[in-house]
This record gives structure tokens, C-alpha cells and sequence, in this order.
């Protein structure tokens, strides 16, 4: 009689039902790299899905909105006074109030959100044209502010000496800036110094840059000092040293060795980053130092809502959830990224 596993039988019978399930586990993690177990975790995560999918929409509606403003011919510029029949939309003796509608906001089959009072400007054109601003002034900010602060950080953390003290005192200056005050006070006056040096006129695309200059030139001390300890952590690490040994530079070992293994940490900081810029350029906008008119923003649409809220919060509504979705989807996506990047999360 011969005692052992019969040629017949599987390695694993016999096993408790808990072996069998961490044998399945480490099977499933065997010979998957750091991305493919995070990409995984991110799949499963339904609440990550789902805002991604909601930025996919909002990015495609910036990207693609003079298409979607011409299914209701209506340009967000446009003023409308009467509809295709001749009809009268706003009552020029009530002050320009919009005539019917929902709650008196002069919502139609042409007009799906209503009009504004005075001027019966489609809501729902700017409402479209605003993403496209909002989500490029944030973009732009970003980029600025995560480049910025990948090399300086690296820079700092890299070298050490007297350089790592200035730049790091250069980052505790920045940090210690009330940025908000200083965004609104230097918005103005870039773009006004920008005309005069230049001859470029003070226009709405010479506002959007300016905003992404100053957000990014403000945003990017917090990202500097996480790289900052993350390169001094790295720059000992056995990869280094043996790239140094082989007689690899300080640009070969910083953007080669270095930056690949802060990725997570920046894409994590990307995500997290971009609906805090554009709540800042909202909140620019809507206290008159952002965009100005006639171009649309979330922002300026809020802040002329201001004057009509009493009368109608539809007004408000629309560009307040449209700030308020796009944020919270930004914010549960860069959490979720976060959490699919930790090595000791608990999930599989």
C-alpha cells in the first residue's frame, strides 16, 4: 500500500477550504507587477469606475462643445429676445424676466435650461462652453504647478547642501503665501503688465493664461516637499548607487532612476490637484478677477446668477451642480487612485 498522492490526485485536495482560497490569492498575485495590481484594484472599485466615467463625459463635452452647442443652435454669446416664431421670450416691462418656463426661467424645447433675464442668452449653451474653460484653466494651472514642483523637489532632495536649504526655504515662502489673496491681487496686474509689455490685449485668452501662470506658480510648493522626502529616500536606494557607479549623471539619475519611481505619487497628486484649480477659478471668476465677459465660466455664470436667485434659483442650479459633480467625481477618483497605488492596502 503506498501512502502519498496518488497519480490521479490534484496537489491542492485535501486542502482546508482557507488554504485553498490563500493558494487561489497568491496564484492570482504571482508575476504582476505594481501597476497591474493597482489597474486590478481599480476595476473592482465601483465608485471609481463611475467617476471615471463622469469625467470622461465632462472631457468630452469640453472637447467637444460647438458641436453640442449647434444641436440647439443657440451660441452661448447670443442674445435672444423672441423664439422661431416671433414669439417675445423676456418681459421688457418686469426688468427682462424671461416669459414661462419652469418657475418663470423661460425653459422650452429650444431653450432646455432656460435663458438668462435681460439679455436671453442660452443656459445651456454656456453651461457647455463653461466646462471648456473651467476644465482648461485647471488643466493648464496643473501642469504648471506638478512640473514645477517634480524638478524643484528633486532638485532639492537630489543635491542637498546649500542647495536643498534655499530651495527649501524658497518652499516654506510659498507655503506660508495666503495664496487665494495673492491670485486675485496678481491676476489683474499680470495681465494688465502682459498688454502693456507685449501689446497683447487684455481678452479672455490672455485672462485664461494668466490664471494658469499664478495657479501653477502658487500650487507647487505642497507637491515639492513630498518629492523633496521622497528623493532623499530614493537617491540611497542600491539602483542608484549603481547607476553612479557606472558613471550615470545627476539628469540621467534623477529623471531616469528617480522620476519613473515617483509616478504614483504624482499621478495621485494630479488627480487630487485639478478640482482644487478649478474651484480656484471659479471662485476667481466669480469675485470678478478671472474670466470676464462675455466669455462663459461655471464661475462668472454663478456669480451672475447672484443677481437673480431671489426670482429663480434654477439660475444657481445648473452651474453650481455642474461645479459641484465635476469636483466630487475628481476628488473620489484621485482617493480611490490613492488607494489602489498603497502597497499595504488590504485588497487584493
Amino acid at each position: 500500500m503506498t501512502l502519498g498522492v496518488s497519480e490521479t490526485q490534484s496537489p491542492d485536495e485535501g486542502l482546508p477550504t482557507d488554504a485553498l482560497v490563500e493558494t487561489a490569492e497568491a496564484k492570482e498575485i504571482e508575476g504582476r507587477s505594481p501597476g497591474e495590481i493597482a489597474w486590478t484594484r481599480l476595476r473592482r472599485d465601483k465608485i471609481a469606475i463611475i467617476s471615471a466615467i463622469v469625467i470622461l463625459l465632462i472631457i468630452l463635452v469640453a472637447l467637444f462643445a460647438p458641436l453640442i452647442v449647434k444641436l440647439n443652435g443657440f451660441p452661448p454669446d447670443q442674445f435672444n429676445k423672441v423664439d422661431a416664431h416671433g414669439n417675445p421670450l423676456l418681459n421688457t416691462r418686469d426688468g427682462g424676466i424671461p416669459i414661462g418656463g419652469l418657475w418663470g426661467s423661460g425653459t422650452s424645447s429650444e431653450h432646455w435650461l432656460g435663458i438668462e433675464p435681460q439679455n436671453g442668452r442660452d443656459i445651456f449653451s454656456r453651461l457647455v462652453y463653461g466646462t471648456r474653460v473651467s476644465l482648461l484653466v485647471a488643466l493648464g494651472g496643473t501642469i504648471i504647478a506638478v512640473v514645477l514642483g517634480t524638478v524643484i523637489g528633486m532638485v532639492s532632495g537630489y543635491f542637498g547642501g546649500w542647495v536643498d536649504t534655499l530651495l527649501s526655504r524658497l518652499m516654506d515662502i510659498m507655503l506660508s503665501f495666503p495664496s487665494l489673496l495673492f491670485v486675485m491681487a496678481l491676476t489683474p496686474v499680470v495681465a494688465s503688465r502682459a498688454q502693456d509689455l507685449f501689446g497683447i490685449p487684455d481678452n479672455n485668452t490672455l485672462r485664461m493664461g494668466v490664471l494658469m501662470f499664478v495657479l501653477g506658480f502658487f500650487g507647487w510648493a505642497y507637491l515639492a516637499r513630498i518629492v523633496r522626502g521622497q528623493t532623499l529616500s530614493l537617491r540611497e536606494r542600491e539602483f542608484v548607487e549603481a547607476a553612479r557607479s557606472l558613471g550615470a549623471g545627476p539628469n540621467y539619475v534623477l529623471f531616469r532612476q528617480i522620476l519613473p519611481n515617483m509616478v504614483p505619487t504624482l499621478l495621485v497628486y494630479t488627480t487630487l490637484l485639478l478640482p482644487t484649480n478649478i474651484t480656484a477659478e471659479a471662485a476667481l471668476s466669480f469675485l470678478g478677477v478671472g474670466i470676464k465677459e462675455p466669455t462663459s465660466s461655471w464661475g462668472r455664470m454663478i456669480s451672475d446668477a447672484s443677481n437673480w436667485i431671489e426670482g429663480n434659483p434654477l439660475y444657481l442650479f445648473f452651474p453650481g451642480m455642474a461645479l459641484f459633480i465635476t469636483v466630487l467625481a475628481f476628488n473620489l477618483l484621485g482617493d480611490s487612485v490613492r488607494d489602489a497605488l498603497d502597497p499595504r492596502a488590504g485588497r487584493s
